[in-house]
């Protein structure tokens, strides 16, 4: 097994906020001796760690109970969770994951993982690292009011390219949560009983790199300190990004996103603020015209007529977010968005919709009106040849860690 070494220094610096989401008046301290989750990880979740260290637990099979199924792997603390099997596992119930834990799904053969009929749920948990899987809850009884991802009194939590889709209530739902990235997720087509993206409300959240598609409206709700970058929001209903709309303070920096109207959209890509939303925005692109070509405008202060919009950011995370325009970042989630290693006819589709740029999509009541779950299919397990998978590394990563990074090809090389 080739070693890979990190050839850069997390040099970051970590400025704290007060309970307001603004920079606090204490001594920053230096984030350059902690390390990032994988290369590439940024924003709030972006030090995370997961399982490094810990066991090494392979999913052998597609169970939902039992020796080697995902649900027994993720209900210990402190463990890798690796793959040797690709498709459907059809859950019975809500799979709760413990704390200190790293969901590798890129290690999973054929075209991937996913999770279907019921959710999963990171709370209450602390420093969880998920990779390259799929969530689809689907008309599920029992299933009203519950998401397909929920994040709830969590702290530390990096999601990076997961495809998040079908939720009930809402496809991800954050409670009371604190440092948490969703960076290249798919997050889209809500189904009844709201047909939501997500409700936001935490604080320290790091939005980077996401398609939003196919929802009502929450594309997020964001009610906290949130910080929204890079992003591509398509064919939303009512509203697009949300507001807090509440009488408590909110912060929210809204940078380099792209919104695109869809066949069920409205104009209105971002509302329902009070004076209590406190934004910023800049860089951000409103494509309104359906004309099958990007060509949207860049989005002003009189878009934004509700909120008290602020004149600089007010989110530090301790690893900052790779700025793009808000074009390059289109072309960045259309390559990459959701478990996009191996994507599935689902995910396939979905993409063919946003590169329609206005012509294709529809927000759906039940997942049977565009051909339900269909098939994701399994593959041979990879043969892992480290070892001592928890030999620390040059690069500060474990060795496992390395074949994992090598896998995405994000290798610390």
């Amino acid at each position: 097994m080739k070693a890979f070494v990190l050839s850069f220094i997390v040099g970051a610096v970590w400025i704290p906020l007060d309970a307001n989401g603004l920079v606090a008046d204490k001594p920053p301290t230096t984030a350059a001796s902690q390390l990032a989750a994988f290369p590439g990880a940024e924003g709030f979740g972006a030090l995370a760690s997961g399982g490094r260290g810990g066991e090494i637990y392979h999913v052998t099979n597609l169970n939902d109970h039992g020796p080697g199924s995902f649900r027994d792997a993720v209900s210990k603390e402190r463990r890798i969770v690796m793959f040797d099997i690709g498709g459907y596992i059809d859950l019975d119930s809500q799979v709760n994951v413990a704390n200190n834990i790293t969901i590798a799904g890129q290690t999973a053969p054929g075209e991937g993982i996913c999770f279907k009929n019921y959710n999963i749920s990171l709370g209450p948990s602390h420093n969880i690292i998920v990779r390259y899987i799929r969530l689809r809850q689907g008309l599920t009884l029992g299933g009203e009011g519950k998401t397909a991802f929920g994040i709830r009194h969590c702290n530390n939590v990096m999601v990076d390219h997961v495809s998040i889709e079908w939720g009930r209530w809402d496809c991800i739902g954050f409670t009371e949560s604190r440092d948490v990235t969703l960076q290249y997720c798919l997050i889209g087509e809500g189904i009844d009983p709201q047909r939501f993206g997500c409700l936001c409300e935490s604080d320290n959240v790091t939005f980077s790199h996401n398609l939003w598609i196919d929802n009502q409206s929450r594309n997020p709700k964001a009610k906290g300190t949130i910080q929204y970058i890079n992003n591509v929001v398509y064919n939303w209903g009512v509203t697009g990004y949300v507001g807090g709309h509440s009488e408590a303070v909110h912060f929210a920096d809204l940078i380099n996103n792209y919104f695109i109207k869809g066949p069920s959209s409205s104009n209105r890509f971002a509302g329902e603020f009070f004076g209590t939303d406190h934004i910023f925005q800049s860089g951000n692109f409103v494509d309104l015209n359906r004309d099958g070509r990007l060509d949207g405008r860049l989005a002003v202060p009189a878009d934004f007529p509700e909120p008290t919009l602020i004149g600089s950011p007010a989110m530090h995370p301790p690893v900052p977010v790779t700025l793009d325009s808000a074009t390059d970042a289109f072309k960045k989630v259309i390559a990459g968005a959701g478990d996009s290693r191996h994507r599935d006819a689902i995910d396939t589709r979905l993409i063919q919709e946003v590169n329609s740029l206005g012509k294709n999509g529809v927000i759906i009541h039940d997942p049977a009106a565009v051909h339900g779950f269909g098939e994701i299919k399994g593959g041979d397990a990879i043969k892992i040849t480290v070892a001592d998978p928890n030999h620390v590394m040059p690069s500060g990563y474990t060795a496992i860690e390395e074949y994992l990074n090598a896998l995405t090809g994000t290798a610390s090389n």
